[in-house]
């Protein structure tokens, strides 16, 4: 990747209100940006890389913590454990229901719709979208294919209440999957990937379904109190974006080293998705509207979540 570690310095933002904020808190504690990641995402690739500690260099320093899910990274953000994460489109929904002015939008990835899927066992009776009526299937809650399986099944003229779900992490709705405990299996990658290692069938892909798009979320406070250093951070991301998507093979490589997949794996899953960071716009908005809207109207979503309200400006 293209060494950064001159960034700051070449930029107006830390001759200007950048370097002034952090210079104006000498003596206090150094600031401390905190990023919650999954080990299959651009911020993987970021703190790999190690750029934006070579960006921030002296002026603040980088924490990490990995989760497993996006529910689980934006549980982390609103109880103020971490100031920035990447989730998938449900995550932020039902998170600001819960805590309308605990996290801002700051950005959006492109759409991923080949990264998510439903399994069935290979020999199993569900052969159309219809047949998952009254079946037991697995999905981890409020993530992004708790929006995937609703749209799927909204699709099949069926709704949340047709089937029976099994609230499940996927360490432990793979174990449940591949024990026949249940029907079928709404997951995303890397696990999708690691689970078509043991050939169950894919009934359906999010593709002409739901756009699958990754957003970036801060902490609201954070996001008020050190906008300059947010901004560094979007911007070291936006970078890492742009080599990620002319390094396909460097990225599989890393991801697979992340994940314990085979490189091959990770790369037929790679090759087919895009990276590109970019800002909020009234199309993604309205996009992310919908998604609270429909959760809404299932009676799955305790409030409405109006979404303009909650993009970082």
């Amino acid at each position: 990747m293209t060494d950064q570690r001159t960034v700051i310095t070449r930029r107006s933002l830390l001759a200007g209100g950048f370097a002034l904020t952090l210079a104006s808190s000498a003596h206090a504690a150094t600031p401390v940006i905190r990023i919650g990641y999954q080990r299959y995402s651009t911020l993987v690739i970021l703190k790999a890389s190690g750029a934006l500690e070579k960006a921030l260099a002296g002026h603040a320093n980088v924490v990490w913590s990995e989760f497993v899910a996006g529910p689980q990274l934006l549980q982390a953000l609103v109880a103020g454990a971490l100031d920035l994460g990447q989730t998938g489109d449900a995550p932020p929904v039902f998170a600001s229901a819960a805590s309308p002015d605990a996290l801002v939008y700051v950005g959006h990835e492109p759409p991923a719709p080949l990264a998510e899927a439903i399994l069935v066992p290979k020999d199993s009776s569900i052969r159309t979208l219809a047949d998952l009526k009254g079946k037991r299937i697995a999905l981890n809650r409020a993530s992004n294919v708790h929006w995937f399986l609703l749209q799927v099944l909204h699709k099949a003229g069926l709704s949340f209440h047709d089937i029976k779900p099994a609230y499940l992490p996927p360490p432990s709705a793979r174990s449940a999957f591949e024990s026949g405990q249940i029907d079928a299996w709404a997951i995303w990658d890397p696990y999708l990937s690691s689970a078509l290692s043991n050939s169950p069938r894919i009934l359906t892909t999010a593709q002409d379904i739901v756009a699958n798009r990754e957003f970036f979320l801060a902490r609201r406070g954070f996001a008020e109190s050190q906008p300059d250093l947010l901004r560094e951070a979007l911007h070291q991301i936006a970078q890492t974006d742009d080599w990620a998507q002319v390094h396909k093979s460097e990225v599989s490589r890393l991801l697979a080293t992340q994940t314990g997949l085979p490189y091959d794996t990770v790369y037929s899953a790679i090759k087919t998705r895009d990276f590109g960071y970019a800002p909020m716009s009234a199309e993604i908005i309205q996009e992310q509207q919908q998604v609270a809207d429909r959760f809404l109207k299932e009676g799955l979503l305790p409030s409405h979540v109006d979404i303009g309200s909650t993009v970082w400006k």
